[in-house]
């Protein structure tokens, strides 16, 4: 699976958000300046050329909707991430955020929690 641009993971966010969405309630949740129509209804066909997004037909528009989880799309962009920066290490990566971000000792604990929980 590709990399989405930044204008195609911008539209995949508020597609997994609201599920089904015509051209017009997509533009509506784009923050000012508002783009053109043409050019949210042009990113969304290259999604469905990707195979990312699908459609009903409803009336004389359509309704999109995404085939691509936004779960699987997180996880396979993890894993680019950790295999381009931090050469396939997730402790490096964590190590990284942790001393960049000045994580606490609780804040640190807090998640160790979490992955103890998925194990």
């Amino acid at each position: 699976m590709k990399q989405l641009t930044k204008a195609e993971e911008e539209i995949m966010q508020i597609l997994w958000q609201l599920q089904k969405a015509n051209v017009k309630q997509v533009i509506e949740q784009l923050p000012e300046p508002k783009p053109a129509y043409n050019t949210v209804s042009t990113i969304i066909r290259i999604l469905e050329s990707k195979g990312i997004v699908s459609h009903d037909k409803k009336g004389k528009g359509h309704v999109y909707f995404p085939v691509l989880k936004k779960q699987d799309y997180s996880n396979q962009s993890l894993n680019t991430l950790v295999e381009n920066y931090f050469q396939g290490s997730f402790k490096s990566m964590v190590s990284f955020f942790v001393k960049k971000n000045d994580i606490s000792l609780s804040e640190l604990e807090s998640v160790l929690k979490e992955i103890n929980k998925t194990e």
